[in-house]
């Protein structure tokens, strides 16, 4: 009997054996799954981004006039009133994305409990802190990156759009071309959304997952009520507010913390976020550590908590 033509049951076994997979590989699908079954992630922004787009569409028919009015300003002000649109249109992508960051992380472990579906993810070979990293990582990193992705393509199509707007009327897009510096305000708005709203705002997501992970109901309302009690505590003992200001500072993404820019120079309202002193700041650091214990507990609850 020929041997040749028979499997080789050890290579076989040594290719499917789990141990041979990568270590990153489940935590690649668990993320895949919050994707798939959480479609706001980038439904939300991408129906912010069409509405912004209608909107900037019938608003482009008064640009020809604010353009010939531009052009009689000094060359700061230009530039200004060119970047308005672009910076609004981030500032809203931002605000979406956030919104839906708050929403996903009181839902994300509470909802499993709820629907009684972590019966089924626990009988698979998943790890809790697979699980609630997985689920850490969509607020922290890819809601600030679908945030940018979608925030690009939606000003360079606002771009386009101006651009055939204005040779159309004859006032000509040589202006606007020259005072609008995309790529400069893309990398800026790349670190804003991963330092900031991705790292700075960290214990704010983390917080989110642990009450997710911890109320039986009401998570939205558990997630802000002790908040307040610690901040309305500290105001009738000690008649201070540092905990409030503390948690205004974050939730503002540390603007408070540091100067100011001079309003006499034209500069991209993200710029002094865009230092390596913010990323290196006590506050930053101080956060991480917190999102940290946060998510050790989180891990531990969704160990212990049962179906509601």
């Amino acid at each position: 009997m020929n041997t040749d033509a028979l499997p080789e049951p050890a290579a076989d076994a040594r290719n499917t054996n789990p141990a041979a997979m990568s270590s990153t590989r489940p935590l690649y699908w668990s993320i895949r799954r919050e994707l798939w079954e959480n479609r706001s992630i980038y439904v939300a922004p991408l129906v912010a981004a069409a509405a912004f787009l209608f909107a900037f569409l019938i608003s482009s028919f008064r640009l020809p006039a604010k353009m010939r009015a531009a052009l009689s300003l000094a060359s700061l002000h230009q530039q200004t009133i060119v970047e308005q649109p672009y910076n609004f249109a981030a500032f809203l992508l931002m605000g979406t994305t956030f919104i839906v960051a708050v929403f996903y992380c009181l839902d994300a472990l509470h909802g499993e409990r709820r629907d009684r579906s972590i019966l089924f993810w626990k009988s698979l070979p998943v790890s809790d802190r697979t699980t609630v990293i997985s689920k850490a990582i969509i607020p922290i990193v890819v809601l600030p990156l679908i945030s940018f992705a979608v925030t690009v393509v939606m000003q360079w199509i606002m771009l386009l759009l101006s651009t055939a707007v204005l040779t159309a009327s004859g006032v000509g897009a040589a202006t606007l071309w020259t005072h609008l510096p995309l790529f400069k305000m893309s990398l800026i708005l790349l670190y804003h959304l991963v330092v900031v709203h991705g790292l700075y705002f960290a214990p704010i997501f983390c917080w989110l997952l642990l009450v997710s992970a911890w109320a039986r109901r009401a998570p939205f309302l558990w997630a802000g009520l002790p908040l307040l009690v610690i901040g309305g505590f500290e105001k009738i003992v000690f008649n201070t507010s540092l905990f409030f200001h503390a948690l205004g500072s974050r939730m503002s993404g540390g603007g408070g913390d540091f100067p100011t820019p001079d309003t006499s120079v034209t500069i991209h309202p993200l710029t002094h976020f865009a230092s390596f002193d913010f990323l290196i700041s006590p506050g930053m650091w101080f956060g991480l550590a917190v999102a940290a214990a946060f998510l050790a507990v989180a891990i531990r609850l969704r160990r212990n908590r049962e179906p509601i």
